[in-house]
């Protein structure tokens, strides 16, 4: 086992696996299970299957031979997904039928919004624990206000020049705030990297796109209308296959350099530090190969899709844990309502740092 000596001597890190130990045949009888008991349920079962996938993967997540736990209630997810429901339906009513009223109702939501992120990620990070101590996020409403809301803006209002960097100022929000009991995350994210990543998407997708007008122009011979008609189906379904291709190509370099990045710019002063390697062409071929095993399967292979991503996130993981790791405190108390975490479903507000 490696050991790194910091300049504190009293602090020594050793290097500790990271496993992923799901098995695909497992997760697939309990997400049939999940899927059958929801449909039967009218959805009321989504909130134990929800609990009962999350407990799955984190309990199958381990670091230094030590789980993850998951330790949210299916009832809390159930008051919380019925809260949101029924904010979501009265919005769409009063939107539909009251339209002035609805225009009011929208504006208040640009005020809710922050207020529903800070409380999904509150609610995520409370619910999670590792050797019995919790995580939890210390965002406050102002700075997310700020955050996704007015940022975003100035990103628009630069033609996306600056969005790179709102990018970055969005992750740095997540993980600055973000604790492991009393040890707060230390960050180190450089803008400088987000507009690489940037760049290099905007470089592949000019080639890209350059790429598929060059294939199609020859193979319809120029301009004419009716030869674009009569494309062949083997044509467009190549020119499809491409244009997939394409998608998935950008997202894994985008995914790829920001994830390594990240990693490799944060820690647990004291306590933990964490390297990612995931590298852009096997991940790209993993997203791929996962997306059309999904389509051709009808979604069953769903599971196996799952179980493959986070065995690759794991196996791409590194990390270091300090000889104080047993001396932190968990000073987290019960986070009772998870109406911020399914509000953000509700309403499609996707938050992560990675």
């Amino acid at each position: 086992m490696d050991v790194d000596h910091t300049s504190k001597a009293e602090v020594q890190f050793n290097k500790v696996p990271v496993e992923f130990s799901g098995k695909g045949t497992e997760f697939f009888g309990i997400w049939i299970v999940n899927v059958l008991l929801s449909i039967v349920t009218l959805g009321i079962y989504s909130a134990w299957a929800t609990v009962r996938t999350k407990s799955y993967f984190y309990g199958n997540t381990k670091l230094d031979s030590h789980a993850f736990s998951y330790l949210a209630k299916p009832l809390q997810i159930l008051k919380g997904r019925l809260m949101a429901i029924a904010f979501f339906v009265a919005y769409s009513l009063v939107t539909s039928f009251f339209p002035i009223a609805g225009l009011f109702f929208s504006i208040a939501l640009v005020f809710l919004f922050p207020w529903i992120i800070v409380q999904g990620l509150r609610f995520d990070s409370r619910m999670t624990s590792y050797r019995n101590v919790r995580f939890n996020f210390h965002g406050t409403y102002g700075k997310a206000f700020v955050t996704f809301i007015l940022l975003p803006i100035v990103g628009m209002l630069t033609v996306y020049l600056a969005m790179p960097w709102v990018m970055k100022k969005m992750n740095e929000f997540v993980l600055s705030n973000t604790s492991y009991g009393e040890q707060r995350l230390s960050t180190y994210i450089e803008t400088k990297q987000y507009y690489l990543a940037a760049l290099m998407v905007l470089v592949v997708t000019v080639i890209g796109v350059a790429a598929i007008i060059a294939i199609v122009f020859a193979a319809v011979g120029g301009l004419d209308p009716a030869a674009f008609v009569g494309l062949s189906t083997a044509a467009q379904i190549a020119g499809g296959l491409v244009y997939f291709s394409l998608i998935f190509l950008v997202s894994a370099i985008f995914k790829v350099k920001i994830r390594n990045h990240v990693f490799n710019s944060s820690e647990f002063e004291d306590l933990a530090k964490f390297r990612s390697n995931m590298s852009v062409l096997p991940y790209f071929m993993l997203i791929s190969t996962n997306f059309l095993a999904i389509i051709c399967s009808l979604g069953l292979a769903y599971p196996w899709a799952a179980i493959r991503t986070a065995r690759y996130f794991a196996n791409s993981t590194q990390a270091k844990i300090s000889n104080k790791a047993d001396a932190i405190i968990d000073t987290n108390g019960d986070h009772k309502s998870s109406f911020g975490d399914e509000a953000a479903d509700a309403f499609d507000i996707g938050v992560s740092a990675i």
